[in-house]
């Protein structure tokens, strides 16, 4: 069992918890595979978040590089009880972070084993961090009404998306439709050009190997469902995309969280087939040396559920 998007108080700072207690608690409930993904530096003093304004962007750079240590050390550590997978979680603001983010992988090589690729901010203003927030990011878009607004604040998203995926090809596409998490409601068939760049960014992550990640996140934020809801499901299904589970945990209570009503979730939605990653001595499109693996036998069998439905 496995989840490969995770965060800790250690490195994040709406987080709780250190790092070595997020893989202790993994091991605790029975994951045999772990994904560390710390959010990468922000190179904007504008972009640090409330609860960050006491770090200078150097000092936020040098966080992320203690996590890959840290990361690395319980790696090795904790070899004999689980597998862990040290990657990263981006962010797309402006373009100086697709620019730095091109900067530090080529500096970390292969410290960095995989990307959760993944968008937070529309128009630079953050989507996921408070509904006031999210409005200010709607209310940037000029539009003759609020249906207009909605639609040129989805297309924006999805092409920032698209811009990540075709620059970086992340292993693991995060929150695909992060982009509702204040209107779950919300369906992209009420908007046509949207479905269009969804399923155009749908097709190019499968096309270079992608797997989705189904994220028990969304069910602590109020939702009915994981992320991505039942109709992004039926996009990536009807191209044939693989789907991978994500905790996204933002401290050791968070790890597992909601896992069980992700089962019933991926039941309902008739997801028969699970992915993972593991290292590989081979190269994907990306040019990093990780795979995706098909789980093997029935997922519904597996032992994990036996925990997380008591």
């Amino acid at each position: 069992m496995h989840s490969h998007h995770s965060h800790s108080g250690q490195f994040c700072k709406h987080a709780s918890g250190s790092l070595e207690d997020v893989v202790r608690e993994a091991i605790r409930q029975g994951f045999q595979v772990y994904g560390l993904t710390e959010h990468v530096p922000r190179y904007r003093d504008v972009d640090l978040y409330p609860e960050e304004k006491e770090l200078s962007l150097e000092e936020l750079s040098k966080q992320f590089k203690d996590f890959l240590v840290e990361a690395h050390r319980l790696k090795s550590l904790y070899a004999s009880q689980i597998t862990l997978l040290v990657g990263l979680e981006t962010e797309y603001i402006t373009d100086l972070d697709l620019r730095g983010l091109e900067t530090l992988l080529k500096e970390l090589g292969e410290r960095v084993e995989y990307l959760v690729g993944s968008v937070h901010h529309v128009n630079g203003i953050p989507i996921d961090f408070d509904l006031p927030t999210y409005g200010s990011a709607l209310a940037s878009f000029a539009a003759e009404n609020d249906q207009g607004r909605q639609e040129a604040f989805l297309l924006a998203y999805f092409d920032a998306q698209y811009e990540l995926l075709q620059r970086f090809k992340p292993e693991l596409i995060g929150h695909l439709d992060l982009c509702r998490l204040y209107t779950p409601s919300l369906r992209f068939g009420e908007y046509p050009t949207v479905c269009e760049k969804i399923e155009r960014n749908v097709r190019y992550a499968v096309d270079y190997g992608a797997l989705f990640e189904i994220n028990a996140a969304a069910f602590r934020k109020q939702w009915t469902t994981a992320y991505p809801a039942d109709d992004i499901i039926e996009i990536i299904r009807s191209h044939g995309g693989r789907f991978a589970l994500s905790d996204d945990s933002h401290g050791p209570q968070a790890v597992g969280l909601n896992y069980h009503r992700l089962r019933e979730y991926l039941i309902h939605v008739d997801v028969s087939e699970l992915w993972y990653l593991q290292r590989s001595s081979t190269s994907n499109a990306a040019g990093r040396t990780i795979q995706a693996v098909k789980f093997d036998g029935e997922w519904l069998d597996h032992d994990f559920w036996r925990q997380t439905t008591t």
